[in-house]
């Protein structure tokens, strides 16, 4: 979108020139004798950036600089002025003007200016559009009552500094309510740094939770700051909490007690100021009776509880969700988001979703990627496949059967696509078994199977 550009001078001369000038570079001008008129065209057609005299009659320049910077704190500001001191430019600048040019104007100074102060408005926009999409993506989507309720939870949790400890299956969303926490707390100018506890072997447990220094143990090169230290001031996610050994959960205790720790192989004691959002999709009640979780750690994670229902739960949250993820991976793949008919969303409402939303989520990927036309019908919804019990763990899943596959038979077709699918997968997640299984919702030994049964590379 072309720049518009108010040029604010009692001598028409000079918007005349200037004025010439700057459309011969591309912007859009506009133009006023007086401050009063000023105003009035500020607030009719808002310009990108003006250039303010700031002897004018009636209203000078300076009165106006404080009206634009008090109402329409977006628009940035150029004075000018034939009677220039550095008096008046340092109190322009400290009113808020962008910059001060003296007369008779430099006409390649001018232009050098505007395109600066037009450069900035462009990466403030760009900024702003940044931190809408970041906060959009760490936002619960859903009509449902209970994310409504969740929804309404958060807003009362999140500015507070209480420990939260978030239940609910595996996909159901439990990172982007830990996130959402974070977002809308005090601390959210600070870290948020997330800790997959059941991805953590038990002999690197401490350094990876407290840090090492250099040559405390073989291996250790440098000195590492642990997850705790990097999340000095912000916010730590234990994910997956019930699935640390007893051990671990022990020295996970510890730290929550005192609010300091050692590093491996050092002797300093660090302090830590940390909010502390664990996860998991266990019933910790039944863990502690079965002697598998400490019920001291149980009782100081669990201060404030939320449960995220499954997907099967809410279905009438999962319009609304696949609408969210047309147009994200439609964005992803540079091209305008698809549409879905009323018949194939009611396909997708009739599944119980055993994957929850991270299932859906993967399901119309596969349909942004696989269906050729810009409408996604019912035809298209992937098939219900059941595997055998020894293949996969997990309830029926979807497999995307397209038509643009060249295949004999419908199994064929769908360990074709399978194949395809995992492979590009890994490559996405650079060879990394956890995250792959994780993102599509796999268990991590049912994908090794594939992978050797498939023959892929995870290297490629």
């Amino acid at each position: 979108m072309r720049k518009t550009i108010l040029i604010v001078d009692d001598e028409e001369s000079i918007c005349q020139s200037l004025g010439g000038i700057l459309r011969d570079e591309g912007y859009d001008v506009l133009t006023a004798g007086s401050g009063e008129d000023a105003l009035k065209i500020i607030d009719e057609e808002m310009p990108n950036l003006v250039l303010l005299d700031i002897w004018l009659p009636g209203i000078d320049g300076i009165e106006v600089l404080k009206v634009i910077r008090s109402d329409y704190s977006h628009i940035r500001v150029i004075m000018m002025s034939g009677h220039g001191t550095i008096e008046t430019a340092v109190k322009a600048t400290k009113l808020g003007a962008y910059d001060f040019i003296e007369k008779p104007l430099s006409m390649d100074k001018i232009i050098l200016l505007v395109n600066h102060a037009l450069d900035i408005i462009t990466l403030e926009e760009e900024n702003v559009l940044l931190k809408q999409k970041v906060s959009q993506q760490h936002e619960l989507t859903g009509c449902s009552i209970s994310i409504m309720e969740l929804k309404e939870a958060i807003g009362i949790i999140a500015p507070t500094n209480a420990w939260v400890l978030i239940m609910g299956e595996n996909g159901t969303g439990k990172e982007l309510v830990a996130r959402s926490l974070h977002k809308l707390s005090r601390r959210n100018g600070k870290p948020f740094i997330e800790v997959n506890c059941a991805a953590i072997p038990e002999d690197l447990i401490e350094s990876e939770l407290f840090g090492h220094e250099k040559g405390a143990f073989t291996g250790a090169t440098q000195k590492k700051r642990g997850k705790f230290d990097l999340a000095h001031e912000g916010t730590i996610f234990l994910d997956e909490v019930a699935d640390m050994s007893l051990k671990a959960q022990a020295k996970i205790l510890r730290i929550l007690q005192e609010k300091k720790f050692e590093r491996v192989g050092g002797t300093k004691m660090i302090h830590v100021d940390v909010r502390v959002i664990a996860a998991t999709n266990k019933d910790l009640e039944k863990e502690m009776e079965e002697g598998r979780f400490r019920q001291d750690l149980y009782y100081r994670l669990n201060v404030i509880p939320l449960l995220v229902s499954p997907l099967r739960e809410r279905i009438e949250d999962i319009p609304p969700l696949v609408e969210r993820f047309l147009n994200d991976f439609s964005v992803k793949e540079g091209e305008d988001p698809k549409k879905i008919t009323d018949e194939a969303l009611a396909l997708l409402m009739e599944h119980d979703w055993p994957g929850n939303v991270r299932e859906l989520k993967n399901i119309v990927e596969r349909l942004v990627i696989m269906t050729p036309s810009r409408v996604i019908a019912a035809g298209d919804i992937p098939l219900f496949a059941k595997e055998s019990s020894h293949e996969i763990e997990s309830k029926p899943t979807f497999s995307k059967l397209s038509t643009s596959l060249d295949s004999d038979s419908l199994r064929t077709a769908r360990i074709d696509f399978e194949k395809q699918y995992i492979l590009r997968k890994l490559r996405e997640y650079e060879g990394n078994i956890s995250k792959t299984a994780e993102a599509i919702g796999l268990e991590r030994s049912n994908l090794h199977k594939k992978i050797k049964s498939y023959g892929l590379d995870v290297e490629k």
